[in-house]
């Protein structure tokens, strides 16, 4: 028989999993968009929308690997992984970035063949398709944006940077659309021009999701006002007179603490035992900052 999960770890894999459930969401609508800007694209005579089609596959294909992220990061601490699995989020945020550039490179250099092709403008119509589409991609990334920040997620926030970028991308051809509408002929190619000038916006968005995917890989320093909260309820703690080292590192969905923390040194080495005991207790109950592990070092006072 499985024994039960401890509470900080079971709120740990119910982030996970609210996480995944949202991504798959976004999985879904974006396979419908797919298909609708297929068909916009194809009988509406207009490559960016084709361009804005392939994007949203690739995010599809990006989405489903941020998804297994979230399953694994769910997965608790085992024999091989004492500290868990939540370094599968920020990698599958770091896949979502490389794809993200991936898309840009290959949206620009099919919109500077359709630039040097002569083709047809768009049908008016693609322009009511593109409203849609924006709008449906602006909802949708405020919502997974306000949840990434919620839940302490970067490949949530990744895939909000993703979501909007599929929404600025619509944007830009609905303005490339609207000018070769009205301008007529000689501007057949302004969705193309805008398609290629969307990507800059997509490529810049692809870097800022690789250095912050990076520096959660990389244990980069959590925000001082997360560490300065840590250090607010060890100390709240009876026993607890100062606190010297203190690092929080961010796992995933989760944080690790290793701090030290000084005590009376005329205390017996199981009241100190006791005190760092109710350190570890105090943090790992602290669950909007979702610690899940905590390492606690006693020294005596000078």
């Amino acid at each position: 028989m499985t024994s039960p999960l401890p509470s900080h770890h079971s709120l740990a894999r119910e982030r996970a999993y609210a996480g995944a459930r949202l991504v798959l969401r976004g999985i879904l609508l974006n396979a419908l968009l797919a298909a609708v800007k297929f068909a916009g694209g194809i009988l509406g005579n207009t490559y960016a929308l084709i361009a804005d089609g392939v994007e949203s596959l690739l995010d599809i294909l990006s989405s489903a690997l941020v998804w297994a992220g979230f399953r694994v990061a769910a997965q608790p601490p085992d024999e091989d992984h004492p500290y868990g699995h939540g370094k599968a989020e920020p990698l599958a945020a770091l896949a979502v970035a490389v794809f993200v550039l991936a898309a840009a490179g290959w949206i620009a250099w099919h919109a500077v063949k359709e630039i040097i092709t002569p083709h047809q403008a768009p049908a008016w119509w693609t322009l009511v398709l593109l409203a849609g589409v924006i709008a449906a991609k602006a909802w949708y990334s405020r919502r997974m944006r306000t949840a990434g920040e919620e839940a302490g997620s970067t490949a949530l926030g990744a895939e909000a940077l993703h979501h909007w970028s599929d929404a600025l991308t619509s944007a830009a051809a609905f303005i490339g659309i609207s000018i070769a509408l009205l301008g007529g002929e000689g501007y057949e190619a302004a969705d193309d021009w805008a398609a290629l000038l969307a990507c800059v916006v997509i490529a810049v968005n692809g870097v800022v999701m690789f250095n912050r995917a990076v520096g959660d890989v990389m244990d980069v320093a959590v925000a001082p006002a997360v560490e300065q909260e840590v250090r607010t309820i060890a100390l709240a703690v009876p026993g607890v007179a100062a606190l010297d080292k203190c690092r929080v590192r961010k796992s995933g969905l989760n944080h690790l603490v290793d701090i030290q923390v000084r005590v009376d040194g005329n205390l017996t080495v199981r009241e100190g035992h006791d005190i760092a005991h109710a350190v570890k207790d105090a943090l790992l109950a602290s669950a909007p900052h979702g610690i899940t592990d905590v390492s606690v070092h006693v020294e005596p006072m000078e």
